[in-house]
């Protein structure tokens, strides 16, 4: 639980100061096109970083479910997968970057849908 809280608390800064740089530091430096890829990351970022949370709260209430871990776990991936990579393909414009993003969604989905059914199944 307190891991997911951490990670979230990690995450959400990251976000924060990500979205920060990418609006102050990269004005003017790459296209508009890359600024709107860095901010689709920054987006991403943080919703799944309120992912994280809620992931570590409801293991608080929902305790020894090893469908919300793996789901935190896969929002985390996602995370790294979907917006790191759009991050770099802001910066760079290296496609290959751009090809690891719909692993991150697919991360995402399964993280999901790991959370809904724990949370159906203690209902």
């Amino acid at each position: 639980m307190k891991l997911f809280l951490v990670l979230g608390a990690i995450n959400g800064f990251l976000a924060v100061a990500l979205g920060a740089f990418g609006a102050h530091g990269l004005e003017g430096r790459i296209s508009e096109k890359a600024i709107a890829t860095w901010e689709k990351a920054v987006t991403y970022q943080m919703f799944h970083t309120m992912a994280l949370l809620v992931t570590g709260l409801l293991l608080a209430k929902l305790q020894g479910n090893g469908l919300l871990t793996t789901g935190g776990w896969m929002f985390l991936a996602g995370i790294i997968l979907f917006s790191g990579s759009l991050y770099i393909y802001a910066l760079t414009s290296i496609k290959t970057f751009a090809m690891i993003t719909p692993l991150g969604g697919v991360a995402f989905l399964i993280g999901w849908v790991l959370v809904g059914i724990a949370v159906m199944k203690n209902l």
